[in-house]
């Protein structure tokens, strides 16, 4: 039950290309890619061209070019080149797996100069806010962009002119994406070129703990619950905590208000669950509340919804990939969203006594897969 092993070896980042006094890094050498790497396309879908890095036709939706560093709070800057029809974007504290642009922030590109700013307009955060205005560069020339992200402060220029200055808690679906998270680059198949890609971090402001994040996080866990007839059965793996048989695995520490951020993945309709605020006890404890994991569309509580007291919408994740969880507890409100999308609201929980979180393994001869747990205490 206890078995652990290693699987596979941690990729280094590379080394900063460059530093400038002020704690500037360049991202791009200009010569290769590396630093990054193409995500959910095939290797052609971005290439280096003249000094610059360039979208080809591979890089269709939902191609996109990922940096190998994750970043918080900061203060990015590129060039990008435009002639003709250009369609794309910067992608903002997008995750490892999952949709990028809705987990975390895409910035728009596009060649058009809207007279009428969209929220699909050159420099909206799309598709929610548009641009206070579109200066755009469109007959071959190259732009200039700076975005400064200092939460819950979002500030975009183009061309040296202020597009956007959001306070994204103030904006009902922005308040909830990722903090923190990697840069990206989106052409949708068009040429875009990118240049002079170059980033200064600052100070983060969230104090997030690893839950499991590594190996050596198991010990902050306890299997507290395990069944006679299919005995529970929780690996550290690497990266990756797998759960089989039946039963519990659970936090030592406990938690009353806070924010879980995760990945799941499981096999065709998997079944499982999350329990919080528990007693450390599984399913035989005497309080708990239940966040299914059941991919099954049909289901009467399919994944993200609070087991016996409220249905989810159907989530947007597919069997045996990895998908975000994010579960907010607060008082008597829960809220689950799942692959970006927020799949439950509910303000009734009557119990709000600090407790547990609990990975469950439910369903026998199958298992289920978690990996970057973290949580911040609210």
């Amino acid at each position: 039950m206890n078995r652990r092993e290693f699987m596979g070896s941690a990729v280094a980042c590379p080394a900063a290309l460059a530093a400038q006094a002020d704690g500037e890094v360049e991202l791009f050498d200009g010569r290769t890619l590396q630093g990054w790497s193409v995500q959910e396309g095939p290797e052609s879908a971005f290439h280096v061209l003249e000094g610059a890095i360039v979208g080809s036709e591979s890089s269709q939706h939902p191609a996109w070019l990922r940096s190998e560093r994750q970043f918080e709070n900061f203060d990015f800057r590129c060039d990008f080149f435009v002639r003709g029809w250009i369609d794309g974007g910067v992608y903002l504290h997008a995750p490892r797996c999952g949709r990028p642009g809705a987990n975390g922030i895409l910035v728009k590109i596009f060649h058009q100069r809207d007279q009428v700013p969209q929220p699909n307009s050159m420099g909206a955060v799309f598709p929610l806010v548009a641009p206070a205005r579109v200066n755009v560069k469109n007959q071959g020339d190259w732009n200039s962009m700076r975005i400064l992200m200092e939460w819950p402060r979002l500030k975009v220029w183009v061309n040296d002119e202020t597009v956007q200055d959001l306070d994204l808690t103030s904006h009902p679906e922005l308040r909830h994406r990722f903090r923190r998270g990697h840069m990206g680059l989106s052409a949708l198949g068009y040429p875009i070129r990118f240049r002079n890609l170059r980033i200064r971090e600052l100070p983060g402001r969230e104090l997030w703990e690893d839950l499991y994040v590594t190996e050596g996080d198991f010990q902050k866990w306890f299997v507290s619950e395990s069944s006679k007839q299919a005995p529970a059965r929780f690996e550290a793996l690497g990266g990756v905590i797998r759960a089989g048989g039946g039963g519990h695995l659970a936090t030592r520490d406990q938690f009353r208000d806070f924010e879980l951020s995760l990945f799941v993945r499981g096999p065709k309709e998997h079944n499982g669950g999350i329990l919080v605020r528990s007693e450390g006890k599984g399913l035989s404890g005497s309080r708990y509340y239940e966040i299914q994991l059941h991919n099954v569309e049909d289901a009467h509580f399919p994944t993200g919804s609070l087991y016996y007291y409220k249905r989810s919408i159907y989530p947007r994740i597919e069997d045996g990939k990895w998908f975000p969880m994010q579960i907010r507890l607060e008082g008597p409100r829960c809220m689950v969203r799942v692959n970006g999308d927020t799949v439950l609201e509910y303000d009734g929980l009557e119990n709000r006594e600090e407790g547990h979180i609990e990975l469950q393994a439910h369903r026998p001869g199958t298992w289920l897969e978690f990996k970057e747990i973290r949580v911040l205490r609210l």
